[in-house]
């Protein structure tokens, strides 16, 4: 089955669990083609059906409730209760129990790709180590957020990019489309369950964000409140796309909130998984940080190994999984995942030959 194949019939799967914003779907699909980083940020689905068979000993290791989709961009800050800026794992849509190593191998082919891009300017082997060598470290150390005050200022630095100013922030808000039709009841409700009061007056807009999931309903409510404007964001989930892959339907379960509580992590009080809508607060510093947004300059390596470190804070939320990932990535080196990188990338690479050659027009 070629990715074009898979597309269609992944889409189909989708289709039978959430409503699809066909012209999302449309500009996703021409993302796609534009360069070989989108096209693999949109195909998670195709990863989880290759994976097993590219990597597959790998693939049998120890399993914990995963991230899945995992890659260099889907890494952000947000306000924990005590208002603190937190940094770390942004999106947890695709969470699904499956082997550490799959999102280790995820994030190093990601980075490989922002290099390509021109974004990072690392290689490979060192990717890899710095990478691994923070994701054992907090396995040693049984994990630790990443809470952006006196400590991890160089982090802070990284974070706090020009885009992420309250001008640009705003200014990207207004850019998008207000809702024509009635937006779902569901939808609806969720949102204003995150209010800071009842009965505000609200604009209902269309977002279109991410690659991974756009096509699925997307609204942010936008407020005035106090001398200023408040926004509060509701996404469709489904399960995971590994359930597709596996070749099954699949429960209706989103393991979002799951992974989320279970984590090592100061969480985000305003992101709440209700029914199959996962809300939460969007401001300027409670956003996912682009990988073209981020002057690293000298720092790509430590950045690279905090989020291998973030990496082991979700999987530490695996309780009993600690002790033999340890055993598993204590008696290997670095060439594992420099050769399941490689391997995983050159089959992302022909997939992306042949959508620009065939995908959909």
């Amino acid at each position: 089955m070629n990715i074009v194949k898979a597309t269609r019939q992944f889409e189909d799967w989708l289709g039978r669990r959430t409503t699809i914003v066909k012209k999302d779907l449309r500009l996703k699909h021409r993302s796609m083609k534009d360069a070989e980083f989108p096209f693999f940020r949109a195909t998670y689905y195709r990863w989880a059906q290759l994976w097993p068979k590219i990597c597959p000993d790998l693939a049998k290791g120890p399993e914990v409730l995963a991230v899945g989709d995992l890659h260099v961009e889907n890494f952000g800050t947000w306000r924990d209760i005590e208002g603190r800026l937190i940094w770390g794992v942004n999106d947890f849509d695709e969470a699904h129990p499956i082997a550490y190593s799959n999102d280790l191998v995820r994030l190093a082919a990601s980075a490989q790709l922002a290099c390509e891009a021109g974004h990072l300017q690392l290689k490979g082997k060192d990717i890899g180590e710095a990478i691994l060598d923070g994701y054992r470290k907090a396995l040693r150390e049984e994990g630790q957020p990443f809470v952006l005050g006196e400590r991890h200022d160089w982090l802070r630095q990284i974070a706090e990019s020009e885009l992420r100013d309250p001008v640009h922030f705003w200014a990207k808000m207004d850019s998008f489309q207000k809702v024509k039709q009635s937006a779902p009841v569901s939808a609806i409700d969720a949102i204003e369950h995150l209010m800071p009061a009842p009965n505000l007056k609200c604009t209902l807009l269309h977002r279109v964000a991410g690659l991974g999931s756009l096509g699925h309903e997307r609204y942010v409510a936008v407020a005035d409140w106090h001398g200023g404007r408040i926004a509060r964001e509701a996404k469709a989930l489904v399960s995971s796309a590994c359930y597709w892959a596996d070749g099954n339907e699949g429960p209706p379960e989103v393991l979002y909130q799951t992974i989320v509580n279970r984590a090592v992590r100061c969480p985000d009080p305003f992101v709440q998984l209700r029914g199959h809508w996962i809300v939460r607060r969007l401001s300027p510093h409670c956003s996912r940080i682009e990988i073209a947004d981020i002057k690293a300059e000298g720092q790509e390596l430590k950045l690279l190994a905090v989020m291998g470190w973030e990496t082991a804070n979700i999987h530490l939320g695996t309780k009993n999984a600690r002790k033999a990932i340890l055993r598993d990535v204590e008696k290997k080196n670095v060439k594992w995942l420099i050769e399941a990188t490689e391997a995983m990338l050159q089959a992302v690479n022909e997939d992306w030959k042949t959508w620009k050659k065939d995908g959909y027009k």
